[in-house]
Order: C-alpha cells, then sequence, then structure tokens
C-alpha cells in the first residue's frame, strides 16, 4: 500500500474552527427556539453550578466522541485494540482517536459518523423530549463539534467504499489509497 500515491484530505484547523463557533451559536439558538415553541414556554438560567455542569458534561462527552470513533473503529473496520491511539494534541488544541490499520471507506465513514449519532443528536433530542436546555446546549455544541468529522466524511464520499483509509497518527489527516 504505501507504494502506491495517496490522494491527502486534510483539516484545514482554522476554517474548521470558524464553521465549528457560527454552528455552534446557530444551533444553540435554533434548538433553544425549537424547544421553547415545543414546550410552549421560554425559560434560560445559567447559575454557577449549571454551567460547572455544562462545562463538565461537555468535556465527558468529547471523551465519549473519541472513544465512539474507537468504537467505530472496531465495530465497522475490525481493528484491534492493540491498533488503536487516543489523546490530546496539546499543539493543535484538539482530542484524537487514530488506528494504526488502514480501513476500507465505508468503515471509516462509519466511524466518522458515530459520534454525531451517540454525542451529538441523542443529547439533542433527550434534550428536546425532556424539556432540559442544558442537555439540549450540550447536543447542539457537540454536533457543531463534529464539523471536522463531516469534511472528512464528505471527502471520503469521493472515493470508492473499497479504496482503503489510513489515518495520520498525529495530524487531522487522511490518505485514501484507491483498491487496485
Amino acid at each position: 500500500m504505501e507504494e502506491k500515491e495517496p490522494t491527502i484530505i486534510e483539516l484545514d484547523i482554522m476554517k474548521i474552527a470558524k464553521v465549528n463557533f457560527w454552528l455552534t451559536a446557530s444551533l444553540s439558538i435554533l434548538f433553544l427556539a425549537l424547544n421553547s415553541i415545543a414546550h410552549h414556554q421560554f425559560r434560560f438560567e445559567i447559575t454557577f453550578w449549571n454551567f460547572m455542569l455544562f462545562l463538565a458534561g461537555y468535556f465527558a462527552l468529547i471523551v465519549l466522541h473519541e472513544l465512539f470513533h474507537l468504537i467505530g473503529f472496531v465495530i465497522f473496520g475490525k481493528a484491534k485494540w492493540k491498533q488503536l491511539d487516543y489523546g490530546i494534541n496539546a499543539k493543535l488544541g484538539v482530542a484524537y482517536a487514530t488506528t494504526k490499520k488502514p480501513l476500507p471507506n465505508h468503515a471509516m465513514k462509519k466511524a466518522l459518523m458515530l459520534p454525531f449519532w451517540t454525542t451529538g443528536m441523542i443529547p439533542a433530542v433527550m434534550g428536546l423530549i425532556f424539556n432540559n436546555q442544558l442537555v439540549l446546549l450540550l447536543g447542539a455544541f457537540l454536533i457543531a463539534g463534529a464539523i471536522g468529522d463531516f469534511y472528512m466524511y464528505k471527502e471520503l464520499r469521493k472515493f470508492p467504499n473499497d479504496a482503503l483509509v489510513k489515518d495520520d497518527p498525529q495530524l487531522p489527516k487522511l490518505y485514501v489509497y484507491p483498491k487496485e
């Protein structure tokens, strides 16, 4: 595989950060508006303890987001636990999950989207159902936080499902090798 020339998909971190900011703000406003319409009331209160609970939930969901990438690599890509790595890239200011094993494109796309559903959509829907603005906002933040995953997914759609995708262990970058 290394002899072939890969197509490189690389995230522009600054562009992703700007989109993330605006998407977070937009989704937060939209979700709070939908919640107030659905429950015929609007109340929004920020207390010290709510803020601390939000921060704790946010960091816990970020950890879970990366964990769900790892689970996706194992379930969809048949990676072994020893082939996985996760952590925080302090230089880039991002959490990461990666696998040393090249995955088929169809498996990588599923592994990229799994955290969106589990840590973004589920909290958003639960917050809306139970009229819980804190959980609703956590969903909005995690949905917007998956913007890099969406960008990678969009780029991977251009390749056949059987192409091999290798994740860069240190940078937000994918190497796509066409299947022969």
